[in-house]
């Protein structure tokens, strides 16, 4: 071919018409990470070896006439949390650099290898999975495709740069306050947080257990649908992997808006969204045809109980490290994990309760509705080392403050589609979250694809 495609949903039809070999592909990715990767910080790890070795397996089953796979000589890359074998899990810090290398991959690892998709690396992200920015002490900051003076968002900033800059078409991250959320925002792509539970976590580095999710991110809705679908399935090696079987969800996509009930959130999501965020959450909701606007009740407290939860699982899983090597951390999450560590059993016990209660109000919402719309960050990408941002008057924290419209969300588990838009000219994107009810993730990917077709995500 002239030209290699670059989307995962044309490679793996280009593939299976013997229009490209895997190995073609794989050497043309490399070569493309190599040329844009110094730029962008994206990779920690590049697997050359692995994607080509790939790539002749793939290559060879191709010639002996076996049926192509739904992601065949499809590449990609993870968060540097998942295990890849032979390649020592950093987790993004300096803590984990002299642990032995992973003796075997991730469960999702291995499920994209099974499905023929050719890992490309581990990528970069924020120390320990806490933080929003990927400006990491230990490894440099990632910088934004759109302006190098940006940050790419957290933690999975690695694997949204990685794709928003072309250098694959799907990467692997993970979302604990909003990690794959808050980078699909910032760079301008689709990403999703399936249900707490709906993927299985098992062989990736933990954050904190009870708000951990692990998903995709795509530079279309398409490709987003296929690695989703290949990603899904039971684990018993997660106790908190539900065993539910695989609930596809690409061929649903073009079912659209058909019979969608749709509400955008107000109250909180406007007051803590800045006028760009404001601005794309009523344009998607005009374009999803929003039956008007909706409100859930202590959103706020809400947050301030992620927060505790987040801090106090953290503090308790680091505890032993905290203590016998705090040198070791990230600067900027050393104080918050020890402090995290600190709390009274009153208050997580409380914001438990409170997390509980929450969840009830927004199921409640969803007897109404079948799809609520809110901005995914308060303002598009901030500059890479800036402290504070204004949101309506308030100067605000940058790093925390870019999940203050996420976190709420995944502290109940729900399932989530960020989708990016460009709002009024502007030269950086800023995404949008499509919410539905717990294991509606085909609603999310439809309403999504409904705004591709409609023209509504492009530049």
């Amino acid at each position: 071919m002239s030209k290699l495609p670059t989307s995962a949903t044309a490679i793996a039809a280009a593939f299976a018409r013997g229009e490209v070999s895997a190995r073609e592909i794989s050497a043309a990715t490399l070569a493309r990470i190599a040329e844009r990767n110094p730029a962008l910080n994206a990779y920690t790890e590049v697997t050359a070896a692995r994607v080509l070795a790939e790539a002749d397996v793939l290559d060879a089953a191709r010639r002996r006439g076996e049926p192509s796979l739904p992601l065949a000589a499809v590449p990609y890359a993870v968060k540097n949390l998942f295990d890849i074998a032979g390649v020592t899990t950093l987790a993004g810090a300096k803590l984990l650099a002299g642990n032995p290398p992973a003796n075997a991959d991730a469960a999702l690892v291995a499920r994209m290898q099974s499905a023929g998709g050719l890992l490309t690396g581990a990528l970069n992200m924020d120390a320990l999975a806490y933080g929003f920015t990927t400006e990491n002490t230990h490894y440099g900051a990632t910088h934004n495709p759109h302006d190098p003076m940006r940050t790419a968002g957290g933690s999975s900033g690695g694997s949204g740069a990685a794709v928003a800059a072309g250098l694959v078409p799907i990467a692997l991250g993970s979302d604990t306050n909003g990690s794959i959320r808050v980078p699909a925002s910032l760079c301008g792509i689709f990403g999703l947080k399936p249900t707490y539970g709906r993927l299985p976590r098992t062989g990736s580095f933990p954050f904190v257990h009870s708000l951990d999710h692990l998903g995709p991110l795509a530079a279309c809705v398409e490709d987003l649908a296929l690695a989703y679908d290949v990603l899904q399935g039971p684990d018993v090696a997660d106790p908190a992997c539900a065993q539910r079987d695989i609930e596809t969800t690409t061929e649903a996509l073009q079912c659209g808006l058909e019979g969608l009930r749709v509400a955008r959130l107000a109250g909180y999501f406007d007051d803590h969204a800045g006028p760009l965020a404001r601005a794309a959450s009523r344009h998607a909701a005009q374009a999803l045809g929003s039956r008007g606007d909706i409100e859930l009740p202590e959103v706020d407290a809400a947050r301030a109980a992620a927060f505790v939860i987040t801090a106090a699982e953290g503090g308790a899983l680091h505890l032993a490290a905290l203590r016998e090597r705090p040198e070791d951390f990230e600067p900027l999450s050393r104080e918050r994990l020890t402090a995290g560590a600190l709390l009274p059993a009153a208050w997580v016990s409380r914001a438990q309760q409170l997390r509980a209660w929450f969840r009830e109000q927004a199921l409640i919402a969803f007897c109404d509705v079948d799809l609520l719309i809110a901005p995914a960050t308060p303002v598009s990408a901030t500059l890479l080392g800036q402290e504070t941002m204004d949101i309506n008057g308030r100067i605000l924290p940058t790093r925390p403050s870019m999940g203050l419209l996420t976190q709420p969300i995944s502290f109940i588990g729900l399932p989530v589609v960020v989708a990016p838009m460009w709002i009024d000219g502007s030269t950086l994107p800023i995404g949008v979250q499509l919410i539905a009810a717990p294991w509606r993730e085909d609603i999310c990917l439809r309403a999504a694809w409904a705004l591709q077709m409609a023209g509504v995500t492009a530049r």
